[in-house]
């Protein structure tokens, strides 16, 4: 249904661009004569506004129904404070680690660092 759609508004798209550019400018900024065409002038600028116009509400139209459906089966979710409920492929929860983490780690080892002052001045070392 939504690729359908989308083609839809593709379409619209490439249909609405063209029309546009066929339009006649007011000053003639782009330096294009009005030469004798299909259609009178009046005729054509019209034809062309009204087929804008028509192309527009559809492109509007359809953005409006690919946004509706984007967010039809989105259901609200909160990231913060939701334990989560997932539990691996094996089947059995996921247990904490007992001996704690690599921060805890390195914290003991930056303590027993700090605990070894050494007796003077020292030579700093590569390492």
């Amino acid at each position: 249904m939504q690729t359908v759609v989308i083609v839809i508004h593709l379409m619209i798209v490439a249909v609405m661009i063209g029309a546009v550019l066929l339009q006649k400018s007011e000053g003639g900024g782009l330096g294009m004569g009005g030469g004798a065409g299909f259609m009178s002038s009046r005729g054509t600028a019209n034809l062309l506004t009204r087929t804008t116009a028509i192309l527009a509400v559809g492109f509007f139209l359809t953005s409006l129904f690919l946004s509706w459906y984007a967010g039809y089966d989105r259901k609200p979710s909160s990231i913060i404070g939701q334990p989560s409920q997932t539990q691996p492929a094996g089947g059995s929860p996921i247990a904490p680690p007992t001996s704690g983490g690599i921060l805890d780690s390195l914290k003991k080892v930056d303590e027993q660092q700090q605990n070894q002052a050494p007796a003077g001045p020292q030579v700093p070392r590569s390492q």
